[in-house]
């Protein structure tokens, strides 16, 4: 499946409401995910001429803006290239400019030329299908949809969403974290995370003043919430009467078990998240020096498929350890972030 910014039971939810509040949202919660259930993901791949390697390395992005024009067919139609001037269309231009800060911050903090590391070009299409609320990464590009009006704004309005579902694609290459249970809760957790560092990036935020929310500004004035997600506090993004209340847990005590949602994919990632937030707390600063050094090492390193939340904490010490030193500031903030969420770690296993 495409990874999806909107978890589908936010979706299911906004679908049942009371359709003469919210006519307009209801429909498009039902087209939504009518139009998400089919969608499978696409591999990347870099192409081969005889036994060269072609992948053109470059130290700026490379941005193609499509426009679906309101249709389900992907590509579009290209309107903004690499170094055109803006367009004048508030979604081309916000998703082009977000791009850019997606890779401007993997390329000058982790030295990563784009999400797979080789100069992939980066690819996005805007206005896509009508009444659509998601934003998703495909495999092959970023597709924004443009809301409802009523509920939901348009997709590009949102930095951390879109460094979120790029760095679907980080994953994709770096570790391929399958999308189910605990280790699919972790791909989810870790595009929150860079999702959040590009915003702070961008913004010149230290860890403290940053608003660890993701998709801030989706939700119009007429919901009761500030995000679809608070990484710092979850379960506190929104509590609506129409919405319902933010289900995610912040701690293993809370750990829901589920069939749905790939395994509770979008619930259960606020613990890893809280994890992060704690551990770049205790070191301070500004959030990617440090910590987000730690999960990037991590994301990039020997990773099991199908790791589960102790394996992963684990792998942020020993990441923490190789990069700072066994005995370091580095070290204790990593292993606290994980304590305060009652994820056992040096061997024990994260049981819900």
């Amino acid at each position: 499946m495409a990874r999806s910014i909107v978890p589908p039971y936010l979706l299911a939810r906004l679908a049942t409401a009371d359709a003469e509040r919210f006519p307009t949202a209801t429909e498009a919660a039902r087209r939504t995910l009518r139009m998400d259930e089919p969608r499978k993901s696409a591999r990347l791949t870099l192409s081969v001429d005889g036994d060269v390697l072609v992948a053109e390395l470059s130290d700026a992005p490379d941005r193609e803006i499509a426009d679906a024009q309101g249709r389900e067919v992907l590509p579009g139609k290209v309107v903004r290239t690499e170094g055109q001037a803006p367009t004048g269309d508030v979604a081309v231009d916000e998703a082009y400019d977000g791009l850019g800060a997606t890779f401007d911050l993997f390329s000058e903090v982790f030295g990563r030329n784009s999400i797979d590391g080789a100069g992939l070009p980066l690819r996005a299409t805007v206005h896509y299908g009508r009444l659509y609320d998601n934003a998703f990464w495909d495999g092959d590009r970023m597709v924004f949809g443009d809301g409802d009006g009523e509920v939901f704004d348009r997709f590009t309005r949102s930095l951390s969403v879109i460094g979120h579902e790029l760095t679907h694609g980080v994953t994709q290459y770096a570790s391929g974290l399958i999308y189910r249970d605990q280790s699919g809760a972790l791909n989810e957790s870790i595009s929150d995370v860079f999702g959040a560092l590009v915003e702070q990036h961008a913004r010149g935020e230290t860890t403290a003043q940053a608003s660890w929310l993701i998709g801030e500004g989706l939700f119009t004035s007429a919901v009761e919430g500030r995000a679809l997600r608070s990484m710092r506090d979850p379960g506190t993004a929104y509590d609506d009467d129409v919405l319902g209340r933010d289900p995610q847990p912040a701690h293993m005590d809370d750990y829901i078990t589920t069939s749905e949602d790939d395994g509770g994919v979008h619930l259960n990632s606020g613990i890893p998240n809280r994890a992060f937030v704690l551990t770049a707390d205790a070191l301070g600063g500004h959030a990617w020096e440090r910590a987000g050094r730690i999960w990037y090492d991590t994301l990039t390193g020997s990773l099991n498929p199908r790791i589960d939340f102790a394996g992963f904490a684990d792998a942020t010490v020993r990441a923490a350890a190789a990069r700072y030193g066994e005995v370091s500031a580095e070290v204790d903030a990593v292993r606290g972030g994980w304590n305060g969420v009652g994820v056992t770690i040096d061997g024990g296993a994260a049981r819900p």
